[in-house]
């Protein structure tokens, strides 16, 4: 077992992909411990033979296909009309913005490399300081796998066999909560800078919202198709891509050929990486569980207190440093193994701890030094990572707070799935 921690260590630390690292070191773990050769594809296959899953690849191609369709551009211009009056406008409709995104897309990196690169520039070129500007971005963007739809809550859904509709509408509310706390933060920078604020116009807004309802909508298809049960998880992902495809060529005739290809190409791409992440991590854990590491671990902690609080405590740091440093995905594959058996034995609800794990690990994506939204707002703002790292913190304190909140106040979480999800 040595060697097989080992190596994934020293893969990591050289710069090798988190899957490749996941998967050389249990297949080594394999040889080693001398394993069935069989067992090796056996369980990379089964890891993502799961109809659940299927929703993944449907909803990076749908929120692909809105940022190639311009919905995005579209939900911007509302959210400026809606909240820019505010003092910090522009800063308020990045939030808000990045709501509404989140209802279509469940992905942070498609709102921070889409919506972001709208929101960046609209913000600097009224004035806005790159460094706050870059953060705001930053931060708003992990909202997109807490609010329904969120790719993070279905692969939890799938590993730990709980109702990803309840997952979904458990989101609802910590989504929100985010966006409050951060257009919070954005109001004290706000007076503090005197940043400017744009003009509120009724006309400009209804006009802004005819021009985009078929756009804002979707989260409210999304969420009433869960909550009447016309349709699951799944199929929502289908309905979502023939949603955006119809908008973006039919409606704003926004995409052409060549884009439409293009966006399937790159939801293939970023699609094969994140279910090789589960295939691999599938026989990552299959190892772990068979060598009784997952069941020495869980001891562990439980070891060191059964308080539920304390407990919780302890797994939202260890979350947290994860966060960091891996992708969300391969985080959750690995974890739940290991988390799950202590869950259970402190009774605690599934739906309420998967949200506030999924919250943890979208924090881990805008903490320096490795978080992934962090890479990608300096790559399409050109921003210095260093400045970045910088003018993100204070806004991971609102960040920090709802996680506690949801935490430790399970009822924000579960309350909406009890009363809408039978």
């Amino acid at each position: 077992m040595a060697i097989f921690f080992i190596t994934f260590v020293i893969l990591l630390l050289v710069g090798v992909p988190i899957s490749i690292s996941i998967g050389a070191s249990a297949v080594l773990g394999c040889l080693v411990l001398d394993y069935p050769m069989m067992v090796i594809g056996q369980k990379m296959v089964t890891g993502i033979d799961s109809y659940l899953l299927i929703a993944i690849p449907l909803f990076i191609l749908a929120g692909n296909l809105m940022n190639a369709g311009k919905i995005t551009d579209k939900i911007f211009s509302f959210a400026k009309e809606l909240v820019g009056w505010i003092p910090g406008g522009l800063g308020h409709a990045n939030v808000v913005a990045s709501i509404i995104f989140a209802g279509m897309s469940g992905s942070a990196a498609a709102d921070a490399g889409g919506l972001g690169t709208i929101e960046m520039e609209a913000m600097t070129k009224n004035g806005y300081d790159e460094d706050f500007s870059g953060a705001v971005t930053a931060a708003s963007s992990v909202i997109g796998p807490i609010f329904p739809p969120s790719i993070p809550l279905i692969i939890y859904g799938a590993t730990a066999s709980v109702s990803v509709a309840k997952l979904f509408m458990g989101g609802v509310l910590p989504g929100l909560l985010m966006g409050v706390a951060l257009m919070v933060l954005v109001f004290l920078f706000a007076i503090k800078y005197k940043f400017e604020r744009h003009p509120f116009r009724l006309a400009a807004l209804a006009r802004q919202f005819f021009g985009s309802i078929l756009s804002l909508i979707t989260p409210l298809i999304i969420l009433a198709g869960f909550t009447t049960g016309w349709f699951t998880p799944t199929e929502a992902s289908s309905i979502a891509v023939a949603y955006s495809l119809i908008i973006a060529l039919i409606v704003y005739r926004t995409m052409d050929w060549k884009t439409f290809t293009d966006c399937l190409l790159e939801s293939a791409i970023t699609s094969a990486n994140t279910l090789f992440i589960i295939g691999t991590s599938t026989l990552f854990t299959y190892v772990l569980v068979k060598e009784g590491a997952s069941a020495e671990i869980a001891s562990f902690i439980l070891g060191i207190s059964q308080n539920p609080a304390v407990i919780l405590f302890i797994i939202n740091v260890v979350l947290l440093i994860l966060g960091m440093f891996m992708e969300p995905g391969a985080i959750l594959t690995l974890m739940l193994p290991v988390l799950l058996p202590i869950v259970k034995d402190l009774n605690i609800d599934l739906v309420h701890f998967g949200v506030v794990m999924v919250l943890n690990l979208m924090i881990g994506q805008v903490t320096p030094p490795f978080g992934v939204c962090l890479f990608i707002i300096s790559d399409v703002a050109k921003i210095k990572l260093d400045r970045l790292y910088k003018s993100i913190l204070p806004f991971l304190i609102p960040l920090v707070v709802v996680l506690f909140m949801c935490t430790y106040i399970p009822g924000i979480v579960t309350w909406l799935p009890n009363m809408l999800v039978k």
